[in-house]
């Protein structure tokens, strides 16, 4: 059942809605110049059913979510009815005309419905295949080996940071390869990024400043599995290895309005260099936010001879008590 809480949802329903009034005026039409009379006679007729199923549809999505698809599909049609014969009423017109615009509403709300089944349907494979691509994105080689040389280089002086190491890289790799089909915490998303972080910090010591600021945040909110980790180590990869003295990277949220809003910033190395393995992360993470969130979702660069700041927004949600 699609979220009618999104906005890329409610958009594309109202332009096949109005996509399907266009068609009935032009197979009732008999002549052109009876178009434009029409068409404005059915827009009266239309928006008032319309906006109202809209709002209800709104108001009812955590119930469509939480039952089974032939029930919410029901009641989707059971809301497109009902408004169209509310309307109807209103409007003084004949029960056959009544009844005759609630099946033309019963209609076009299951082939809407009928519609975004099969985008879904559609959309299966590409988010498989974002997923992929997002681990082979992630799965850098210099990571692993430069990860082992710290542990190799630590595991006779202080033996217990050594083993902590090796935990956190299980940590990380466990996270990394496991399937993730559904949104996670942000606490979970950030634990991971704390287990990579202390793996850096054993190769770079001092050089490696972090600044986490997610106090304003809720921890119960979902993102995306690994959307944060590829930007801590972006900012880590492009940001602090080439330096040689110490830099910052920087991660905030907070919650504004409804929205979620995370940023991940670090110094620029070489003012001007643009890094292909950034733009290819960017446009990774880009996808997967419009395949999680639709229209809802943005993701932001900003870049200048000093900082490099990566700024996503996404809508606030949380796990169904």
């Amino acid at each position: 059942m699609p979220d009618f809480r999104n906005f890329g949802i409610i958009l594309r329903l109202l332009l096949l809605v109005h996509a399907a009034a266009a068609a009935t005026v032009v197979v009732q039409s008999g002549a052109p110049q009876d178009l434009l009379q029409r068409a404005l006679l059915l827009a009266a007729r239309l928006e008032l059913p319309l906006f109202l199923s809209v709002s209800l549809l709104y108001l009812l999505q955590p119930s469509l979510a939480s039952i089974r698809y032939r029930h919410a599909a029901a009641m989707v049609l059971a809301v497109a009815v009902a408004t169209t014969a509310l309307s109807e009423m209103l409007a003084g017109s004949s029960p056959y005309g009544s009844v005759g615009a609630s099946l033309w509403s019963a209609v076009v709300a299951a082939v809407a419905l009928a519609y975004f089944d099969y985008r879904e349907k559609l959309l299966t494979p590409s988010l498989a295949e974002a997923r992929l691509q997002a681990l082979t994105v992630r799965m850098r080689p210099h990571f692993l080996f430069n990860s082992l040389n710290a542990v190799l280089g630590v595991i006779r002086s202080d033996p217990r940071r050594a083993e902590q190491a090796l935990e956190e890289m299980s940590d990380v790799f466990r996270a990394v390869m496991k399937e993730n089909r559904e949104l996670i915490t942000i606490d979970d998303e950030l634990a991971l990024c704390e287990r990579y972080l202390g793996l850096e910090r054993l190769r770079l010591g001092d050089r490696l400043q972090v600044d986490i600021d997610l106090e304003d945040l809720p921890g119960d909110a979902l993102i995306p599995p690994l959307m944060l980790q590829p930007l801590v180590e972006n900012a880590v990869y492009h940001g602090i290895e080439p330096l040689s003295e110490p830099g910052l990277v920087a991660v905030k949220g907070l919650l504004r309005g409804g929205d979620v809003v995370l940023e991940v910033s670090n110094p620029v190395a070489r003012a001007g260099k643009t890094h292909a393995g950034n733009q290819m992360a960017m446009e990774n993470i880009r996808e997967r936010l419009m395949l999680f969130f639709d229209l809802e979702a943005s993701l932001a660069v900003e870049a200048d001879a000093d900082q490099y700041r990566v700024r996503i927004r996404l809508p606030y949600r949380r796990k169904a008590a």
